[in-house]
């Protein structure tokens, strides 16, 4: 098992949601940033959807009570085991006894922690991913806390052999505290007026402090509107609403399966990672449109890349 000494400022076990549910008001939640998190899994062994934890700024403190084969991506919280840095991008041997912590945010807003055999909560409809405002999946439906015991799956072969698997660099995302989000116009872009659709994808926008992985809330220059609202529709990922004054909400992991709000874009899958890794109250954004024929060669390019970086 992995100890919990300190749970950090927000941990909570994720894996990649469960879709299937939203027809019941089940949002599909799971990893924010799902690219650091298949890398993470893929360093260790594991399926892409084994469960890891996610890790919020501040990271925990881990007790390993086995020897264990870890790795550690997405945000820089500085890695530590036994006091002493760790590459990530990497899977890493840890001792039987040894102490994972993390010694500070260098940049960056989430890590992902995979240990090789998955961490074997019970799952819950089918996911064993953690949905803090239903307050179910993961451990007890809440965020890790000091004495949690995190049960691990079993492994086969001989761990320190597999230490050293590295992701190439130049196969990350380009994280950054000010990116450039690609998303697709639409799909209620008739309710937006030229000039509405010239400031969201013309202006800078500051990530609210009162986001969260049900949204990121944006504020910069008010999106002018035709219209109102809409009746409720489905919301996907990526989907950003426009409410009434005007700032840009972006759908994040654990966000609403319907909402009234009209949609004017919708950010591509594989630029939502970087919106991921954006600190709310800090970092700022700007939109690039594109097409969807783009979006899907991205995604497919994304795709690639994880099968050969593993590879």
């Amino acid at each position: 098992m992995l100890e919990v000494l300190d749970g950090g400022w927000l941990t909570t076990v994720q894996d990649l949601g469960r879709p299937g549910y939203e027809r019941y008001g089940i949002p599909v939640s799971g990893a924010m940033d799902v690219f650091a998190f298949r890398v993470a899994n893929g360093l260790v062994g594991n399926p892409p959807g084994a469960a890891g934890l996610e890790i919020t700024l501040m990271g925990p403190v881990l007790a390993a009570t086995v020897p264990c084969l870890v790795a550690v991506t997405g945000a820089d919280l500085t890695f530590q085991v036994d006091g002493r840095e760790m590459p990530m991008w990497m899977s890493v041997f840890v001792r039987r006894g040894s102490v994972i912590s993390f010694g500070g945010r260098r940049r960056g807003c989430r890590a992902y922690l995979a240990v090789a055999g998955g961490i074997e909560v019970p799952p819950v409809l089918g996911s064993r991913s953690t949905y803090l405002p239903g307050r179910f999946g993961g451990w007890e439906g809440r965020a890790l806390r000091a004495g949690d015991r995190l049960p691990i799956g079993p492994v086969s072969g001989h761990l320190p052999e597999r230490a050293g698997r590295r992701f190439p660099p130049h196969r990350l995302p380009a994280y950054s505290d000010s990116p450039t989000v690609r998303a697709v116009p639409g799909p209620q872009g008739d309710h937006f007026p030229p000039e509405g659709l010239e400031t969201f994808f013309g202006a800078e926008y500051r990530v609210s402090p009162t986001s969260d992985r049900m949204g990121y809330r944006l504020e910069g220059p008010p999106v002018a509107r035709l219209r109102a609202e809409i009746i409720s529709d489905g919301v996907p990922p990526g989907a950003v609403q426009v409410p009434p004054d005007g700032q840009p909400i972006v759908m994040m992991a654990d966000h609403q399966t319907t909402g009234g709000y009209p949609k004017i874009a919708t950010v591509i899958t594989v630029d939502l990672p970087l919106l991921a890794q954006c600190v709310p109250g800090e970092s700022r954004v700007r939109f690039a449109a594109v097409d969807v024929a783009e979006a899907q060669r991205c995604y497919r390019e994304m795709m690639e890349g994880l099968e050969t970086g593993h590879g």
